[in-house]
């Protein structure tokens, strides 16, 4: 597989969101990365529809070829749909830098959305930055990861057939104790805790 650490990464848009995933492959190739780019290339010729583009990100993941991938589109939204629809694909459209770093640390998505319509090729370059350069957990504790890596594990393994034989309620792999900040841990890196605290 290759990994982030190696630095290797697959990455695809259609005609929308080309600018904004040029913008983020020649920084990342600036950096030393590899990038993959499954399409489109170039506006010159026939462009390709999102979903389609996705479904080959997502394939990559799917198939082990690649640990992430990033995506583009006009909104992000119908791209990531479409990659997200490939087994083990967790995908997340992102619009903010705190959101990219909680994509990463909280939710280890392996394949983040942005679209051009709403994120600049500048604020695109930091949102990559901070979600590739951020571990799951980040650095919000040991419950904290312990927790989201539950509900990875949940979301990964989710299977709808078993879910609905259950009497639509979810079957729990194991428990886990929820993080519980107080004082100065409630809020950490621009990221509400509050939602701890139903």
């Amino acid at each position: 597989m290759k990994t982030i650490k190696d630095k290797y990464i697959v990455m695809g848009s259609d005609g929308a969101g080309f600018p904004l995933k040029e913008a983020v492959k020649m920084h990342l190739e600036d950096l030393g990365w590899t990038v993959e780019d499954v399409g489109v290339k170039s506006l010159d010729g026939p462009t390709e529809m999102f979903n389609r583009v996705g479904f080959r990100v997502g394939a990559k993941i799917s198939e082990g070829e690649y640990e992430k991938g990033l995506v583009f589109c006009g909104t992000g939204m119908g791209i990531h749909v479409a990659a997200g629809k490939c087994p083990h694909v967790q995908a997340g459209v992102v619009e903010s830098v705190p959101a990219g770093k909680r994509a990463a640390a909280a939710n280890n998505l392996n394949v983040l959305a942005m679209g051009s319509q709403y994120v600049s090729p500048a604020m695109g370059i930091e949102i990559v930055d901070e979600f590739l350069n951020t571990p799951f957990g980040g650095d919000y504790g040991e419950a904290f990861l312990a927790m989201h890596k539950l509900a990875w594990e949940e979301i990964d393994e989710f299977d709808y057939e078993a879910f609905k034989a259950n009497g639509f309620e979810p079957i729990h792999k194991y428990d886990v104790e929820r993080p519980r900040p107080t004082g100065d841990n409630r809020r950490k890196g621009n990221v509400s805790y509050k939602p701890f605290l139903r």
